[in-house]
């Protein structure tokens, strides 16, 4: 089983979320009762739908982590799942995210996941020069 499936797995046994097909066309979603959640997109990357005010307050820390991806002007962060912890760090984004769809948006920034927006290397390889 890879990441993104024992991922998955988990988060589709959460009450507040629902599966269906990933409105950008690639990959599996789950989905609160008012907008998509997560998006998995491969066996590694996996999409995540937070709010541009969830992202700015996790801002420094998110951009600490080499599992994180950010996209400017994107309210949605990818995810990639090298190990266990990345899983276990998913999972507490995902509760972030959910308390954060709870009321509406402050903005209305451009729709759609990073899907095809982020190039993800190795974290072998991103070190290297």
């Amino acid at each position: 089983m890879t990441l993104a499936q024992r991922a998955f797995e988990r988060l589709h046994a959460w009450p507040d979320l629902s599966t269906g097909p990933a409105s950008c066309g690639t990959g599996r979603a789950l989905r609160s009762a008012r907008d998509e959640i997560v998006h998995f997109h491969s066996d590694r990357d996996v999409d995540l739908h937070l709010t541009h005010r969830a992202i700015q307050r996790f801002r420094q820390d998110l951009g600490g982590s080499s599992a994180i991806h950010l996209v400017p002007g994107s309210r949605w962060v990818t995810v990639h799942l090298d190990c266990d912890a990345d899983v276990d760090l998913l999972l507490s984004l995902v509760s972030i995210a959910l308390k954060a769809h709870q009321t509406p948006p402050a903005a209305d920034l451009p729709p759609g996941c990073n899907f095809r927006r982020v190039t993800v290397l190795p974290r072998a390889a991103a070190g290297e020069v």
